[in-house]
């Protein structure tokens, strides 16, 4: 294992100072916690917090700052934060008008942080949440009842965090995200695993011209295995798979998100763009706005994942919000 860490034991840890470090300007960190939030508090507007296992950076603590989330929790590598830091953060990130917790679909996110929402409402802190499960590969994994939530879960960031930036109450707020999430589907894929910091070795092995089919953003094997393809045709599977879910038509205008798992270059993930947006084109769907490179990731997985969102005209106006945070880039 080759890796730029001084110990297992800290990673987390200095990735956060390093962060807090980098970015005083949009959020700093809650000492003695393994929490980010935004540094001019989020007074007189509902705040947003989210989080998870660490090692899909910039996710999430890059999305801390204006118009996005004002809290965000990073446990372990691949591990579900504790109820006691996510309830420090709602506490943190509160700033009057209650919090939404948006939760991604894994079996300790969901439950921690639905503990740590007890807690927060037993401080008088209005909570609500929403779970994002946007992965269309698998219904039930290892990790989850139910499917995944992956890449799709930036998008609920954004037009939700627009909607709390604007004034909107928490109701208004978790309508948005649960909108969202009704139109949000993502599937991945990867060329080569990632290794997991205190395992030591791969999370999964891959032959020289193998690569895997639906895999998770944790280092998860995906659905199925097969030779390597030209990315035409990888996109081809992917968009199909997402397409197969009967929520998107000729005419319709979406969101599209080409999401580098970590150790994939740029280069690459453009010649899936393209063909992508191609793709898209023939079938009629309009590309209303096009997000490429990492946003969601497995440490330094290769491959991508193919995130569509499905737009009316508020959604579109709230994609369009103005928005500032260390990794939020449109390209």
């Amino acid at each position: 294992m080759k890796k730029l860490i001084n110990g297992i034991d800290n990673i987390v840890d200095e990735m956060l100072d390093g962060l807090a470090c980098a970015y005083p300007q949009y959020l700093r960190r809650l000492e003695g916690y393994d929490v980010v939030v935004r540094s001019g508090g989020s007074k007189g507007k509902v705040a947003l917090v989210s989080g998870g296992g660490s090692g899909h950076e910039p996710a999430h603590g890059g999305y801390v700052g204006k118009g996005l989330l004002d809290g965000a929790i990073a446990g372990a590598v691949f591990t579900s934060p504790t109820p006691d830091q996510v309830y420090e953060a709602i506490k943190a990130a509160d700033g009057g008008k209650g919090v939404l917790l948006v939760i991604k679909n894994y079996t300790g996110d969901v439950m921690n942080f639905e503990m740590a929402a007890d807690m927060a409402r037993d401080d008088g802190i209005e909570v609500e949440q929403v779970i994002t499960a946007d992965d269309v590969a698998v219904e039930n994994s290892t990790w989850t009842t139910g499917r995944r939530g992956i890449a799709g879960t930036i998008f609920v960031h954004k037009l939700a965090g627009a909607c709390a930036e604007a004034g909107g109450d928490l109701q208004a707020v978790k309508r948005v995200a649960e909108k969202v999430i009704e139109n949000v589907r993502s599937m991945g894929m990867a060329v080569n695993a990632c290794t997991v910091p205190a395992a030591g070795k791969p999370t999964f092995d891959l032959a020289e011209d193998e690569i895997e089919i639906g895999i998770g953003i944790h280092g998860e094997p995906g659905v199925h295995r097969q030779q390597i393809a030209p990315a035409d045709a990888i996109v081809d599977a992917l968009l199909n798979k997402i397409l197969a879910e009967g929520i998107y038509h000729s005419g319709d205008e979406v969101a599209v998100i080409v999401n580098g798992m970590g150790g994939t270059p740029l280069m690459e993930l453009y010649i899936a763009n393209r063909h992508l947006n191609a793709a898209l084109c023939e079938k009629g769907i309009k590309v209303y706005r096009t997000m490429v490179g990492n946003y969601m990731t497995s440490l330094e997985m290769e491959g991508f994942s193919i995130t569509l969102l499905k737009l009316d005209d508020e959604l579109k106006a709230l994609l369009d919000a103005p928005c500032d945070a260390p990794a939020w880039v449109q390209v």
